[in-house]
This record gives C-alpha cells, sequence and structure tokens, in this order.
C-alpha cells in the first residue's frame, strides 16, 4: 500500500535516537527534519509547516522529570499553529505522557519503541489531523455563509434608527434576526432563536430565513399572516422537536406604531423617551411545533426617543464563574447613547460579566423613534 510522503519534524538530545528515526522515516517514504535541542526545535518549527512533530520529552538540562519537555511543548503550541505534536517518553513515564496529552499532544510514543507502532501513529495522527483541518475548512465556510445570510443594515425609513449585533456560541449560530421590507412605508423586524446548537441549528435558521424572504410584501405586512405562512412552511419541514422563539413585528413610518406577534420570546423591553419601562410579553406559542397555531397579534404607537430592545436568551442566561445569570435587570441600564452604539455595550458588558467562551448564541438588536 502506498502512503502519502509527509514532512516529519524529530526532536531528541541523542543523536543515535535521530539517526534511527532518520533512516526508518526514509524508509516509510517520508521527509525528516532533526533538532537536537529545544530551542532548535522551536526555531525549525517556525520556519516553515510541517505535518507532524515527532518530540522527546527528556533532554540534557533535565534527563529524568520531563518538565523542560512540557515546558517545550507548551512553547511549541503558541508557535507552531496547528500540526499534530506525538511525545517521546521512557516505558516508564505513562503518567508523564498522560500530561503531555492533556497539555496537547496528540499521542505519545515510548522507547524504545516498536517500528510498527511508530509508523502506525504517524500514520493514524496525521490522517485525524487532516480530516479535523478539512472539517474546519468547511465550517469556516459555513460561518461566513450564515454572516452573509444576516442583514448589513435596516432598510432606511424616516423616523426609525436600528442596530444589531450577534455573537454566536460556535462556528455556527441558531440565532436570526433581520429586517425586511414590507413595502408602503412599512419595515418588518425580527428575532429568533431555534432550538438547538451547532450546525442543526444553523440549518434550522437558514430554513427559517428562507421561509421569511419567500413572502410577498403583503404577508410581511400582517404580522399574524406572515407568522401563520412561515409556521406552516416551518411545521411541514421540520421534525416534531424542533421550533423557534420568535419575535416579529411590523413599524408602519406614517402611524408610529408596531404591530407585533411574540411567539415565545423573551418580552422585549420598550423605554419610553421619559423613562417609563415597558414590556411586549409574548403573544402566542413558539413556532414550528403547533399546524394551526393561535395567533393574536399586539401594537404599542413609539414617540421620538423611545427606544425597543430585542436579545435573545444567550444574553440573560450568560453565567459568572460564582454562576449567577446576568438576566434582564441590566438590561435597561446599558440602552443609553446612541442607537448603534446599544448592542455593542450589551455586548461588551456580558463578556465582561461571563468571560470566556459563550455557552450560547448572543444576539441583541435596537430600534429607536427618532423626528
Amino acid at each position: 500500500m502506498d502512503h502519502e510522503r509527509l514532512s516529519i519534524l524529530v526532536s531528541d538530545d541523542q543523536p543515535e535516537v535521530l539517526e534511527a528515526i532518520r533512516l526508518l522515516l526514509k524508509s516509510a517514504g517520508h521527509e525528516t527534519t532533526t533538532a537536537n535541542s529545544p530551542a532548535g526545535l522551536l526555531e525549525v518549527a517556525r520556519s516553515r509547516p510541517f505535518d507532524l512533530i515527532l518530540m522527546d520529552l527528556n533532554y540534557s538540562r533535565d534527563t529524568t522529570s520531563g518538565r523542560e519537555g512540557l515546558d517545550l511543548l507548551a512553547s511549541l503550541e503558541a508557535s507552531r499553529g496547528e500540526v499534530p505534536v506525538v511525545v517521546m517518553t521512557a516505558w516508564s513515564d505513562v503518567d508523564l505522557a498522560v500530561e503531555a496529552m492533556q497539555r496537547g499532544a496528540a499521542d505519545f510514543i515510548q522507547k524504545p519503541w516498536d517500528n510498527h507502532r511508530l509508523l502506525s501513529v504517524i500514520d493514524r495522527q496525521t490522517t485525524a489531523f487532516r480530516g479535523k483541518a478539512v472539517a474546519r475548512h468547511d465550517l469556516d465556510r459555513a460561518r461566513d455563509v450564515q454572516r452573509r445570510l444576516l442583514p448589513k443594515a435596516a432598510p432606511g425609513l424616516d423616523g426609525l434608527d436600528s442596530a444589531a449585533l450577534s455573537v454566536p456560541a460556535s462556528e455556527i449560530g441558531g440565532d436570526y434576526y433581520d429586517f425586511l421590507d414590507a413595502g408602503s412605508g412599512r419595515v418588518a423586524f425580527l428575532l429568533a432563536d431555534v432550538s438547538g446548537k451547532g450546525v442543526a441549528a444553523g440549518l434550522l435558521m437558514a430554513h427559517l430565513r428562507a421561509s421569511f424572504h419567500s413572502q410577498p410584501d403583503a404577508t410581511l405586512a400582517e404580522p399574524a399572516a406572515a407568522i401563520r405562512s412561515v409556521n406552516h412552511l416551518f411545521v411541514e419541514s421540520t421534525a416534531p422537536d424542533e421550533y423557534a422563539t420568535l419575535f416579529y413585528g411590523v413599524y408602519h413610518e406614517c402611524r408610529r406604531r408596531i404591530r407585533y406577534v411574540n411567539c415565545g420570546h423573551l418580552a422585549p423591553f420598550l423605554i419610553r423617551s421619559g423613562g417609563a419601562i415597558e414590556r411586549l410579553a409574548p403573544t402566542t406559542t413558539v413556532l414550528g411545533l403547533f399546524a394551526g397555531m393561535a395567533l393574536t397579534e399586539a401594537s404599542v404607537d413609539l414617540n421620538p426617543g423611545d427606544t425597543l430592545l430585542l436579545f435573545s436568551d444567550g444574553i440573560t442566561e450568560a453565567a459568572n464563574p460564582a454562576g449567577e445569570e446576568f438576566g434582564e435587570d441590566r438590561l435597561p441600564l446599558l440602552m443609553r447613547g446612541t442607537t448603534a452604539s446599544i448592542p455593542g455595550r450589551i455586548l461588551d458588558a456580558v463578556r465582561v460579566f461571563s468571560p470566556g467562551a459563550p455557552s450560547d448564541d448572543r444576539t441583541v438588536v435596537a430600534l429607536r423613534a427618532i423626528q
């Protein structure tokens, strides 16, 4: 069986070990570059890409504990980019090898090594890494496609200012916001949070977007009609346990009025120019569970300076290290300043409150009535 020619970087402070491995890899058709010290390994690893790095954990400065090798692994992790690292250690140092794998090594080889196992590990790890690289590339492309599905700006309307930001928890998100031209001085806006996470949620999000974008202006202009039509499409083509919470509103420019349907979504905040706080509570159940869902429309008038805030539960349920959630009460305090600044200010506040990678998508949509 023919094997692909690999470029492998090997590091060990014993010349006879380097030569033995070089000859073995050469016989298998691979190209080998060697280094005999931690500094030499780092220098060569930074100089060009490799398919795999095979490195010893014990060097002359510290030949027993493996701490130098573990430190080297950390330095290598920061500088090498994405390439699998296989570590070598003595038969008695299994615990050290396990710790190395916990720090990012892909696998380990015990000295003295078995040639067949060494070649097998190299083949397996490079194959697995390339599979992961392909998957990562596909996810990156999917993320870019999904970002392009979200609107860059709201349709221009006299009397309404708007801004929105969304941060997915992973490469693909399940939050969906949009602004849709509903004709005759009307603009529809929505925020949806589909069930699930990751790729599955992203596909549902794309399906939901397509369902809204397939509606004629006359349907989009009527919240109950729009939700009834989209719900029919969603129920027809999704599994029984797939659904979305959704707030859908239509702003009428001349009347300065929002007519809306809230499908089980978190109640948006409406902060009046004088400081009074109102909530736009759910008017019906979530989208996608029932073909004949009962629909109730509601409406609210906007005066200049009134601000409406839509948000997903990734905002309110973000938790700090003590387990406390960000909650809803902080949001009105963050709705000051220009409309454009509100989503970023809220996302920054959540990021400070809940450091680290988000566990759920975070989306904010802000609208303000202007003169």
